[in-house]
């Protein structure tokens, strides 16, 4: 088994989806680097992306050829200004032409150059594709099948079987499973977080770890404060209202701020009651899954799908806290939501099109729960519960996306995973772990197992669900 960082987890990238925005994304940036590699670039007259499964089912709802674009083109979803990821594909529309890496360009006409097989998978995993480029007289010079397995991680194919060259084996506390972390918490005498960290200075410097923990929160925060600030409708053709900017109003009546970090300290110092802060919890949920499903800059936690619970608790722990949360406890939560993550992800699955979305928004709540929980006090023990209870009360929640889009009814799932969560971290913290019946690791194993079980249908494909049960028209592909 291979290790999996906290920066794995969360990812900072573009939205609406991780699986079908940001993986086809770092796809194609993979494949044109083998293209530049091979020197192949003045022989390139045209590319052809095969799309299958579930990113042919509902890949347009999801950007997917919007991020393919953006990716041969050579932008990256981390650094690449919000507005060219809408304005690059209207000018390559208009102009037929792709530049590919911002200096070759070839003839492209999405109609011809992008191929939706919806009712065929290829073999490892229900997001995959195929990326070709061909020379003028149609000869193949070079080709690429790639699997987006969740969260943004890409795999080309061949690579499923190997190994790589750094194991858990060879961290300074390997951890495999759930009771695993536990006992070495119990050895050392250390909390989740300090074993995290330590096994996280094996790819990074305490300084590079730090800040990029804190640039992980900036974005969490900014894309909150733009959510929570912008009105309108999303794009997609649903006519999705932005909710949260009318309900900051509502919560905040005539406060003055000019800053996001003022505006985070008018929520701390104002008095809100129990009615109120649930409205918050919301609020921030739901903010920065508007700004997904509006293609902006957001953190996949540990999918896009599932990007505003994460930052939902935090905000909620960190306005709402009776002690004022600092530095080192953002990079504490981070670090033990990433672990829980991580386990998640070698354990089970943290894929909508393997899992449904117990695999999204039950990972990222059980991700949260139990940071939460660890910041609240608790024990090493507690804080598995949590995530043990956060997930257990997700288990069988399918991926049923209303005309393929990350709207409905993803948006309010941000929000009820993010109070499931808080409820999980209370409850653990009141609780006894000796006298639980279900561990960690237990809810893991079955919730690979109901994926298993699961019908595709169910799985991010837009044919099962609300996705047939609301009377909708959109554009056809």
């Amino acid at each position: 088994m291979e290790p999996i960082s906290v920066f794995d987890m969360l990812k900072i990238g573009i939205g609406p989806s991780s699986s079908h925005t940001l993986g086809p994304w770092r796809a194609a940036q993979r494949f044109l680097e083998e293209l530049k590699d091979s020197n192949l670039f003045p022989q390139i007259a045209r590319i052809q992306v095969d799309l299958y499964g579930s990113l042919a089912l509902t890949g347009v709802g999801h950007g997917t050829d919007v991020a393919i674009l953006m990716g041969l083109s050579g932008k990256d979803p981390v650094t690449v200004p919000v507005e060219e990821v809408k304005t690059l594909p209207l000018k390559v529309a208009e102009e037929r032409t792709l530049w590919l890496g911002e200096s070759h360009p070839i003839v492209f006409i999405a109609e011809d150059n992008f191929i939706y097989h919806r009712t065929e998978m290829l073999p490892y995993h229900a997001n995959g594709m195929k990326l070709s480029a061909f020379k003028l007289d149609n000869q193949l010079l070079h080709e690429g099948i790639y699997y987006s397995i969740g969260g943004g991680f890409v795999i080309k194919e061949g690579e499923q079987d190997q190994i790589g060259a750094t194991t858990v084996a060879d961290m300074p506390f390997p951890i495999n499973s759930g009771d695993e972390l536990l006992a070495l918490c119990a050895k050392h005498n250390m909390s989740i977080s300090d074993i995290v960290y330590e096994n996280e200075k094996t790819w990074r410097s305490k300084t590079e770890i730090d800040e990029g923990l804190f640039r992980i929160w900036e974005v969490m925060r900014d894309a909150i404060y733009r959510g929570c600030h912008t009105e309108g409708f999303l794009p997609g053709g649903l006519q999705v209202s932005r909710r949260s900017a009318a309900m900051n109003k509502r919560l905040l009546a005539d406060a003055d701020y000019t800053t996001v970090d003022d505006w985070i300290r008018r929520i701390h110092y104002s008095r809100f009651g129990f009615s109120e802060i649930i409205k918050w919890i919301g609020c921030f949920a739901m903010a920065v899954n508007e700004e997904n499903a509006n293609f902006g800059r957001i953190v996949t936690a540990p999918t896009n799908g599932a990007a505003g619970v994460i930052p939902a608790v935090l905000m909620y722990y960190l306005c709402f806290s009776p002690s004022k949360p600092g530095l080192d406890d953002l990079r504490r939560f981070f670090l033990v939501a990433g672990q829980i993550g991580a386990l998640f992800k070698s354990g089970s699955t943290i894929s909508a099109a393997m899992g449904g979305c117990q695999a999204e928004i039950g990972v990222s709540s059980a991700m949260a729960a139990a940071a939460l929980t660890e910041r609240l006090g608790a024990t090493p023990a507690q804080v598995l519960m949590a995530a043990e209870i956060a997930m257990e009360h997700h288990l069988g929640l399918t991926c049923d996306p209303v005309g393929g889009l990350v709207q409905v009814p993803c948006i309010e799932r941000n929000s009820m995973g993010a109070v499931k969560a808080i409820t999980a971290a209370k409850m653990a913290q009141d609780s006894d772990p000796n006298m639980a019946k279900v561990s960690l690791d237990a809810v893991i194993k079955t919730m690979w197992e109901t994926a298993q079980d699961m019908n595709h249908k169910y799985k991010e494909t837009s044919l099962g669900g609300l996705a047939v049960n609301i009377a909708i028209s959109l554009p056809e592909c």
